[in-house]
């Protein structure tokens, strides 16, 4: 999941910033399991104070530093940070439970809107009882969020995305407080493919199995894929009712950040292909008539490409597509044992002359990740190699609309 990151204020690391650092390298030198645990436990302790302070300022800019100095360090440092931030301990009457927040993806695409929506109480207890009894293992106890939430009402950083833990985590076990509270939702932007999640959090005694596949693992290890297949059948007629108009595909629920990623990774294609279909039926043209311009996209290392559509022979920007970056996605320089990945770009401009696009602009170097200040969507290139907002010519038939 793209993770919106503080801008450090200055290059100088503080005291706690120059912590992390040395713990996550430390912990990357371990030669055993013994003092693995041991700079986790270290690094445990500094991350759930920053957490608790919400200083997500110091924790990121350990990470800038580490990124550009010592890639496995940053690798991880961003593990025990995302670890931390998606999994507690919480105790209840004497009892410690070991609490897990969860999300459940769903990958839409349509020609209208995409709904995020409120849940109905009934369909929240439909969802958990689904949860519980297909996905789930025994002796769980699970809060839903009673919304389908897109990315952008979602937790930003590693402090609220701990918050939401804890809240949640507190509900799940019949504890006091309020639900997490969701980022408002930017209306300028409509995208033709996206992802909607459903939240939770789940808690179960320290130490059980908290998935099913844990408790039948299956042979050759297929017990999350029957998981998969048997949320799919209870849920999809739930799914159907609250994504009327799109096509969908639900995704195995799964730890919040690992879910994310996956989801992410399975929208990119699924957006390009989208977005040259309903280009066409509202400029009323062919694919070939499309140009697209592809960018690197980032502050300091291309995070993300962005891809802004033009008609060709026009330098307008009608429709952009992001197609995020993960791991070794993020053209970080690689050992020399390892193979040579497909190139991002490549991959990418192959999908589009899938699609019928054989005028694609490559632009080089690293441009910055804009937004519209006043809406919030963001900004896509044109073939000048400007960072534009998307606009619809005022002939075509229509931005996508909400299905009724």
């Amino acid at each position: 999941m793209a993770r919106a990151r503080s801008t450090p204020s200055s290059t100088r690391l503080t005291r706690d910033a120059t912590r992390l650092v040395s713990l996550a390298l430390a912990l990357h030198s371990s030669g055993s399991r013994v003092e693995d645990q041991y700079w986790e436990n270290e690094l445990g302790a500094l991350l759930n104070k920053l957490m608790r302070a919400g200083n997500d300022t110091i924790i990121d800019s350990a990470l800038d530093h580490l990124s550009k100095t010592n890639l496995g360090g940053y690798e991880v440092l961003i593990e025990q940070a995302e670890t931390l931030s998606e999994s507690c301990v919480i105790e209840k009457d004497g009892a410690r439970y070991d609490v897990l927040l969860i999300v459940a993806p769903i990958v839409a695409w349509t020609r209208y809107s995409i709904p995020a929506c409120d849940l109905p109480t009934s369909m929240v207890t439909s969802l958990q009882s689904h949860l519980q009894a297909h996905v789930l293992a025994a002796n769980t106890q699970v809060a839903v969020m009673p919304r389908l939430a897109s990315l952008d009402q979602m937790p930003r950083s590693f402090c609220e995305t701990w918050e939401w833990l804890l809240k949640l985590g507190a509900h799940a076990l019949g504890l006091p407080g309020a639900l997490p509270k969701l980022h408002a939702e930017p209306d300028a932007f409509n995208m033709l493919a996206d992802t909607r999640y459903l939240v939770a959090a789940v808690a179960i005694p320290e130490g059980q199995p908290l998935f099913r596949w844990q408790e039948e693992p299956g042979e050759l290890g297929n017990g999350r894929v029957k998981c998969l297949e048997n949320w799919g059948d209870a849920t999809q007629t739930l799914f159907t009712e609250l994504l009327a108009g799109c096509g969908f595909e639900i995704l195995v629920p799964d730890a919040y950040y690992v879910s994310n990623r996956e989801a992410d990774r399975r929208v990119r294609p699924l957006s390009v292909k989208a977005a040259v279909s309903w280009l066409g039926s509202a400029l009323n043209i062919e694919p070939s008539q499309l140009r697209a311009v592809v960018a690197g996209c980032g502050e300091q290392r291309i995070d993300e490409y962005r891809i802004g559509f033009t008609q060709k022979n026009k330098n307008e920007v009608v429709y952009g597509c992001l197609w995020p970056l993960y791991g070794r996605e993020d053209d970080q320089p690689l050992l020399d044992s390892e193979p040579t990945p497909i190139d991002t770009v490549d991959e990418i401009a192959s999908l589009l002359k899938e699609c019928g696009v054989t005028d694609i602009r490559r632009l080089p170097g690293t441009l910055p990740p804009d937004f519209c200040e006043d809406c919030g969507a963001p900004h896509f290139p044109n073939p000048s190699g400007e960072m534009v907002h998307a606009e619809l010519p005022e002939d075509a038939e229509t931005a996508p609309a909400h299905f009724h």
